[in-house]
């Protein structure tokens, strides 16, 4: 999952990255208004939540708020140094889903984080459509398109799909990969079958599945979906 990151003390980002990334999210930072903007243009299908200081050097959490509420779905967490309620009640009559007054513990950051997701992820509305380049997902009737036209996976390959969309530009091992998938319908995965699956996957979805762009193999590691 990937999380934006707006908070313009380059100390509290990079910190917030590092424990991010220790807990398997992938992160954009941004400093500013101006940049996380253009980060929500050109990424919000990727963007799984977004974490925005109240108080930035250009702008507020507000405006970016604003704009993530306006054009997509996905929730909003404000860092705010100031817990002031009249503060809290207006980004949150915004639509911002939680806030977290600093300083805090990461441990609480993360799991507000968590609770957030659930929360989503439970709304059947919500986050239904996953996309990646040019393949949408939707997770709500359980089918694959690319290009608007519905690709026929089984229920290996779309579960195998799933895994790589729900960790957007993380590295997955093989081991990782074997771990979420070996048990569904029932069937042991063993190592080889797993080269199989991902090698039907590229053929379904590659536009050239000898020159796979999409689920890149990361030599020496396993393998990567975006990022």
């Amino acid at each position: 999952m990937k999380i934006l990151i707006v908070e313009d003390d380059k100390t509290i980002a990079t910190g917030l990255e590092y424990s991010l990334q220790q807990d398997s999210y992938s992160t954009v930072i941004c400093f500013d208004v101006a940049s996380a903007k253009k980060v929500l243009v050109e990424q919000s299908d990727q963007l799984n939540l977004c974490l925005f200081d109240l108080s930035l050097p250009d702008g507020s959490g507000y405006e970016l708020c604003k704009i993530v509420k306006e054009s997509s779905d996905i929730p909003v967490i404000f860092l705010t140094a100031n817990d002031d309620e009249i503060n809290v009640v207006m980004g949150l009559d915004m639509g911002a889903d939680d806030y977290i007054t600093k300083p805090f513990r990461i441990r609480e950051l993360l799991s507000r984080i968590k609770s957030v997701l659930r929360r989503y992820q439970k709304s059947p509305q919500k986050n239904s459509n996953i996309y990646i380049e040019n393949i949408r997902i939707n997770t709500l009737e359980g089918k694959v398109f690319k290009q608007n036209e519905e690709m026929t996976l089984t229920a290996l390959e779309y579960r195998l799909l799933l895994i790589f969309a729900n960790h957007i530009g993380q590295v997955l091992t093989r081991n990782q990969l074997l771990e979420q998938i070996w048990d569904v319908a029932g069937d042991f995965v063993n190592d080889n079958t797993l080269t199989v699956y991902i090698k039907r996957l590229r053929e379904k979805l590659e536009d050239d599945p000898q020159k796979p762009t999409l689920i890149k193999t990361v030599r020496g590691l396993g393998y990567k979906v975006g990022g």
